[in-house]
């Protein structure tokens, strides 16, 4: 009986060692070895905040948000993707980005091709170009509803508005539009793309409720 109880203390010891070890391990060494990693660049790791000339958080540049003109004013911003929740009943239904979320609809359904064919009238329409030079991510949503991205394409259509509207030249918006575009990772990866929020943040949009 002595044997059997002293073998279950040496177990107890070894699982509660084991349990303290992993604790320190896993609970306290590897979240503190994430923090300071994320230390090497912060402003990454505390969600890419963009901030305007006066110094106020004005978005993000990892998440999409599609800026409004005002009723009935010039409309001076680029415009991201779909963002936020869409509807089966609205064409766009921008809603909230903090509930983004992609459609149910298929390829195969024909109440998404009435959607796309209304969103290229709208776009074509608010760029004065023809419907057919409406790239396909204009009209569609990404997978997470809050892409920050644009294709080149898509970027270019809207330049000449938003030079118009910004009392710029064409030639400056498409300098600013290839500063703030990415090529592919590694050259290998992924498509090249322009930054919505940035590009809208260079052209001087400001945090309206920042003194």
């Amino acid at each position: 009986m002595g044997k059997i109880t002293i073998a279950w203390l040496r177990q107890c010891v070894a699982g509660l060692a084991v349990l303290l070890a992993l604790t320190a391990v896993l609970g306290v060494g590897y979240p503190a070895a994430v923090w300071l990693v994320s230390r090497i660049d912060t402003s990454s790791a505390e969600g890419s905040p963009i901030t305007d000339k006066k110094g106020c958080v004005i978005g993000s540049g990892i998440i999409g948000v599609d800026p409004k003109a005002a009723d009935g004013g010039a409309d001076p911003f680029f415009h991201t993707r779909l963002v936020g929740s869409v509807s089966d009943k609205d064409p766009f239904a921008v809603g909230d980005p903090a509930a983004g979320s992609p459609t149910n609809q298929g390829p195969n359904s024909d109440l998404l091709k009435s959607f796309v064919d209304e969103r290229r009238e709208a776009i074509a329409k608010r760029e004065n170009v023809n419907p057919a030079r409406v790239p396909a991510d204009a009209v569609t949503g990404s997978g997470s509803g809050l892409d920050p991205d644009i294709s080149p394409e898509y970027a270019a259509l809207q330049i000449r508005r938003v030079a118009a509207a910004n009392g710029l030249s064409p030639q400056r918006v498409t300098q600013l539009v290839n500063d703030h575009t990415a090529s592919r990772q590694w050259g290998i990866l992924g498509v090249p793309r322009v930054n919505v929020p940035t590009l809208n943040a260079a052209l001087g949009l400001t945090a309206p409720n920042c003194s």
